[in-house]
């Protein structure tokens, strides 16, 4: 059987692909935008088209400055907001998972991600105005939920670059269980703050490549194990729902 992987999609600014190591992105000739105009055109697309092969295990589509001006171009579109869709129906078969890095602003780049996608993990900052934020975000969702995407789902959040020692984390944990604890899962999970995060971006290497026993990567290792715990007991529900 042809082993899979996770390809990561990027619709941002092209932090997640320095990140991953290509230090210049604005110099790849291949990006997420790039396949976009291709898309908005109606040209044909390569097989694999803007696709990097990562060291690590998964694939990643790069984005880089020129997204800014495809999203000008997407504006004046039909079906403006299902050109990623289009993509990622595409090359989905390929992968075990497609994930989206995308800002959570109500821009048609975001709108697109969105209207792509089954479910929303929201990372937030363990910080009182990135809490405070939530509710935009929230609207957001639904808005494309009734209008665009009805399959659409959040799975949760997960907080991060949390010091749960301090007041301000224990605070924003606290926030975000009494506003949406009883209708959004807050995942188990936290993220902490670390250098070695921060290091690892520097040097261009994921945060399992650089120091895997970290307490950040122990961390977002836990969280991919309480997702996925999470989403295969979705599964047999489904499928005993079906019996």
């Amino acid at each position: 059987m042809e082993r899979k992987y996770c390809l990561l999609t990027q619709i941002l600014n092209g932090d997640l692909t320095t990140c991953l190591g290509y230090r210049n992105p604005d110099e790849l000739e291949k990006t997420i935008g790039t396949v976009l105009d291709k898309v908005i055109k109606d040209i044909p697309l390569e097989e694999n088209e803007a696709i990097l092969h990562h060291s690590e295990g998964v694939d990643l589509v790069p984005s880089n400055i020129d997204l800014e001006a495809i999203e000008v171009g997407l504006v004046n579109n039909m079906s403006r907001e299902y050109m990623l869709k289009g993509y990622i129906d595409e090359v989905k078969n390929k992968y075990d998972y497609v994930i989206i890095d995308c800002r959570p602003s109500l821009s048609m780049i975001t709108l697109n991600a969105l209207a792509c996608s089954d479910s929303v993990i929201i990372p937030v900052q363990a910080h009182y105005l990135s809490a405070k934020g939530m509710t935009q975000l929230i609207q957001t969702i639904n808005k494309v939920r009734k209008r665009i995407n009805p399959n659409l789902k959040i799975d949760g959040v997960l907080i991060t670059l949390a010091d749960m020692q301090t007041k301000v984390g224990k605070t924003t944990f606290q926030t975000l269980q009494n506003s949406y604890g009883s209708k959004i899962k807050i995942y188990d999970t936290i993220i902490p703050q670390g250098v070695k995060a921060v290091e690892g971006t520097m040097a261009g290497k994921s945060l399992f490549a650089y120091d895997k026993n970290s307490k950040p990567a122990i961390a977002y290792d836990n969280f991919c194990k309480e997702v996925l715990k999470i989403e295969k007991q979705r599964t047999r529900n489904e499928v005993a729902y079906t019996r």
